[in-house]
């Protein structure tokens, strides 16, 4: 199994990052803090969950082992795969999951893509239990405020759609947030876009 990669980062979008270690460029999926944590570095060092099946081989990308141990809590729930796990914490922050998991707040959890609220529900059930051990310093990333525009809408649609999201649907969810919050960051715009999905 792969623990980490440390390389040069080749490309990087808000779903998928290249990370290019001794000539070989390794194509990861990851969420959008990890998007966040990496925008603007050269080399980077990402922690790794490797999917290995027989129609499929896939590296998920993570910027603090918290993050992949959150990962890795939501995977061993039932009816939640990777892609969904993905899309959860692209929502959250790992410190804001925590909570919202030892709260209860299973409206919130319903409020992402593909989680109805018996999966909320089995999610804090399984986990409240278990994150305790996950540290929660990891807050928000500090993001600098950049007026949102159609630079800012593109990759963000972009990125929805790469998520399972019909463009459409990603384009007016994209384009309601920024009429309702005109600064908004690629980042936020995509959170806040996830939330009306």
């Amino acid at each position: 199994m792969i623990e980490y990669l440390r390389g040069e980062l080749a490309e990087i979008s808000p779903a998928v990052a290249i990370v290019e270690c001794a000539g070989v460029g390794y194509e990861t999926s990851i969420t959008l803090n990890t998007f966040s944590a990496l925008q603007g570095k050269k080399e980077v060092k990402i922690y790794i969950y490797e999917v290995i099946r027989e129609d499929t081989h896939q590296l998920f990308g993570f910027h603090s082992k918290e993050e992949r141990e959150l990962f890795l809590q939501l995977i061993s729930v039932s009816g939640i795969g990777g892609n969904t796990a993905r899309t959860i914490l692209s929502a959250f922050t790992v410190a804001e999951l925590c909570d919202v998991i030892a709260s209860g707040n299973e409206t919130i959890l319903k409020s992402v893509k593909g989680i109805g609220l018996k999966t909320a529900q089995r999610i804090i059930v399984d986990l409240k239990d278990k994150i305790k051990n996950i540290a929660t310093g990891t807050t928000g990333y500090a993001q600098e405020q950049v007026p949102a525009s159609n630079e800012n809408a593109e990759p963000a649609t972009s990125a929805l759609v790469m998520l399972g999201f019909p463009s459409a649907a990603a384009n007016k969810a994209v384009q309601n947030v920024i009429k309702s919050q005109p600064h908004a960051t690629v980042e936020q715009i995509i959170k806040l876009a996830l939330k009306q999905l």
